[in-house]
């Protein structure tokens, strides 16, 4: 199977209110360090995966820069990662290859190094269409500059893009939101990414709204009755616009879903460098050998998942792996909560050689889930209904056990 390789681009011009990426303002110096250790540690690519007793597969098929706004990257620096890759790997001549660039902050020079390199997919961070809203959590672009940026890249020939919304950002109406989508409908692009705003601690405006303040426009973000609504709106009109979804925040055009992204839903072996980035790869078969690291009682482990710190100065110095094993059941359920994030959904057949104690857990759960409607089973597949969208985190909480560690949604658009 082959691989899907993520690079973290940390570096912001602005940091957005609504942030809770590893991501900053940092000087263009520590870009330069950063780019060096980034392409150091690809090449220690197959040091780190016997040391997780890993397997590495060499062909590449899909490569994600992902941010903060990895287009701040000088375009000599963009190269040479890449030249680091196509050097410790077999990048694929198909290979999808996606850069997510900030509306207004594409550089001419930048666009041609995407042509030299093979950049054939590129993501705006869009989040709005309405200039008022993008500038309350700190966005540095306006409207005009997205879809100049649109223009740009398709006269370079890059057409395979992808815009990001958000339901949920301050000052946002029913109206706005609607204003948005119909922006979006009419540039034509084959992707979009809707998200609802998260509410947590590790975001300036998110810390806000839990302390009920007003600074980063706070006391004007919707209420969550208001978002669920704005995102219900965009599984309908983007569909009823050729944009299908086909997963709980993507929708795309027949033919156009993320491959990259579906690398991590399909639990297919991907691999990130960078500050905070995550990897996931299987194990080699047994040979008598333990797992390195140590891990206690996961000896029958299936899969290594490790991932970097999320400090940029240590990581600097060095990228202080910490290495998770996988067990059969961890992976079951990951196959299941993950398969559920997609709209053709799962098959009860994933758990039939479980334990009896395991099929007896799960089938309860789908029983559960199908008397309240959160479950549909159609084509014997499980799917998940859109309230059971609205409240799938809850869901996949059901099927996880207390060991289970896994983000509920992997980045990425």
């Amino acid at each position: 199977m082959d691989l899907g390789i993520y690079i973290s681009v940390p570096f912001c011009r602005s940091k957005c209110s609504y942030c809770n990426f590893a991501s900053g303002v940092f000087s263009a110096a520590r870009m330069e360090g950063y780019v060096s250790r980034v392409t150091d540690d690809i090449h220690a690519a197959p040091a780190v995966a016997d040391q997780a007793h890993a397997l590495l597969p060499r062909t590449v098929d899909s490569i994600y820069f992902g941010g903060g706004t990895p287009s701040l990257l000088a375009p000599a620096q963009l190269e040479r990662i890449l030249s680091a890759l196509r050097e410790r790997f077999v990048v694929s001549g198909a290979a999808e290859i996606t850069v997510e660039c900030a509306p207004g902050m594409l550089s001419p020079e930048m666009v041609e190094a995407f042509v030299r390199c093979g950049v054939n997919r590129v993501s705006l961070g869009v989040q709005s269409f309405v200039d008022a809203e993008a500038k309350s959590v700190g966005r540095l672009h306006g409207r005009a500059d997205v879809f100049a940026d649109i223009a740009r890249l398709r006269s370079a020939g890059i057409r395979d893009l992808n815009l990001d919304l958000i339901a949920g950002l301050p000052h946002q109406t029913a109206s706005s939101w609607r204003e948005s989508l119909v922006a979006l409908v009419a540039t034509a692009v084959p992707h979009a990414s809707v998200y609802m705003l998260e509410v947590d601690e590790d975001s300036r405006l998110g810390r806000e709204l839990l302390a009920g303040g007003v600074r980063y426009h706070a006391h004007h973000v919707p209420d969550n009755g208001l978002i669920a609504d704005l995102y219900s709106e965009a599984c309908e009109v983007l569909p009823s616009a050729g944009i299908a979804q086909y997963e709980i925040s993507n929708f795309a055009r027949p033919g156009s879903e993320s491959r990259h992204n579906l690398k991590y839903w399909q639990r297919q072996p991907y691999l990130g460098f960078g500050l905070d980035a995550h990897s996931m790869l299987s194990t080699k078969p047994p040979t008598g050998l333990p797992i390195m690291p140590p891990a206690a009682g996961r000896d029958s482990a299936v899969a290594m998942r490790f991932s970097t710190t999320d400090d940029l100065d240590t990581f600097l110095v060095a990228p202080q792996l910490s290495f998770e094993a996988v067990n059969p059941q961890q992976a079951l359920e990951e196959e299941i909560f993950l398969g559920l994030r997609l709209n053709r959904g799962i098959s009860r057949t994933l758990w039939q050689d479980a334990p009896e104690v395991t099929q007896e857990k799960f089938e309860d759960i789908v029983t559960d889930c199908l008397r309240d409607g959160l479950l549909s089973e159609c084509a014997e597949k499980l799917v998940l209904t859109h309230p059971g969208r609205m409240l799938s985190n809850e869901i996949f909480v059901r099927f996880l056990g207390l060991e289970s560690s896994i983000p509920m949604a992997p980045a990425g658009r």
